[in-house]
């Protein structure tokens, strides 16, 4: 992971976001409020409970406020390989979370350190050759039995496809299919693996939203997510 690719585009980071995803209707918030929702949703169901969050790849903090909603009780820890980034992100939400700066390989956590950990649309950005290992450090930090939701944009998704090719810290991203993905965290040594479909209707069919939760099977919306234990 290189820091200085992310430490160029902090600043304009929410703007930049913002005018990619115009499209939509919708603003970053929508897409960041939508995962950590959820994330509770599927802890719920999996009866854990949650007292420390790991936010790997937090960026500017984006999730930051929504995590603080959804999970009040919950000590959260973002952590990021760009120190821009995660200075913008303490000064906006100074006492919503920990923040840590890390090297890119081995997170600065002892083993058994979290209970969720989360990961938005970061690993585009990571060499596919560095994932496994950076999966294996992340599944090391969760306690056993522990839950890792890792969110991603869906390459067989053309709007999706077209917004990633124009957004300027997006130049170097590879997307990646859930399956791949999947067999990844697998490599990772991850076990229950499901994948879920998500963003399917703009803001102007927001109406059918409430049919989303029966289309998470269907691999053509704008993102998934992969839900996965330790």
């Amino acid at each position: 992971m290189n820091s200085s690719e992310f430490d160029k585009f902090a600043e304009e980071y929410a703007a930049t976001l913002k005018g990619s995803i115009g499209a939509s209707g919708e603003g970053p918030e929508y897409f960041a409020e939508y995962k950590v929702r959820d994330v509770l949703g599927q802890v719920e169901k999996a009866g854990l409970s949650v007292r420390r969050v790991l936010d790997f790849g937090c960026g500017i903090g984006g999730s930051v406020p929504f995590f603080r909603r959804w999970f009040p009780a919950a000590q959260l820890t973002g952590v990021d390989v760009s120190i821009k980034s995660v200075e913008i992100a303490r000064s906006r939400f100074p006492e919503a979370a920990d923040y840590h700066v890390f090297n890119g390989q081995l997170l600065p956590f002892a083993d058994a350190s979290f209970d969720i950990a989360f990961a938005a649309c970061v690993f585009h950005h990571i060499p596919a050759d560095s994932h496994v290992g950076l999966l294996s450090e992340i599944r090391r930090v969760l306690v056993p039995g522990g839950m890792f939701f890792i969110f991603e944009h869906n390459p067989l998704n053309p709007m999706t496809v077209r917004v990633v090719n124009r957004c300027p810290f997006d130049e170097n991203a590879v997307l990646m299919t859930a399956a791949q993905l999947r067999q990844r965290l697998i490599e990772a040594q991850f076990s229950s693996v499901n994948t879920s479909y998500r963003v399917f209707f703009p803001h102007f069919l927001r109406a059918l939203r409430r049919l989303e939760s029966a289309l998470t099977w269907c691999p053509l919306g704008a993102q998934y997510y992969l839900s996965a234990r330790k």
